[in-house]
């Protein structure tokens, strides 16, 4: 399964972790995560995941966008992820990913990205 792939069962995982949803339960924000050259655009309203639409966008606002490469996502989902693989900014310090725009509302709820961006970890590994 690609890391695009994995990403795109998002939706499910998220309403099965009703601890996230709660966490989030005041964040409203549309973001892009960019799995490799697929972007996804997410519309999260009050913690849970109102939209998520695979493939590009035109004229698609969002707040902020965080993008990896598919060996970034690969690493970052493994069950217990190496040491520079396992932190949304470890990543981007190896250059393996970027963090661009309105940084507020990310490090507003920082931990609730964090964990909704580990979801796909609770997918079976790739061999």
């Amino acid at each position: 399964m690609s890391p695009a792939d994995r990403f795109a069962r998002l939706p499910d995982l998220l309403a099965a972790d009703t601890d996230l949803c709660r966490r989030g339960r005041w964040l409203d924000v549309d973001c892009r995560i960019d799995i490799g050259a697929e972007p996804f655009h997410l519309a999260i309203r009050q913690g849970g995941l109102a939209m998520l639409e695979r493939g590009p966008r035109l004229m698609r606002a969002t707040a902020f966008s965080i993008r990896g490469t598919d060996e970034a996502w690969r690493h970052h989902w493994r069950k217990v992820p190496e040491p520079g693989w396992h932190d949304l900014f470890a990543l981007s310090k190896r250059g393996a990913a970027s963090i661009e725009g309105d940084l507020l509302p990310l490090l507003q709820n920082l931990q609730y990205f964090k964990d909704l961006l580990a979801l796909p970890r609770r997918l079976p590994e790739e061999d």
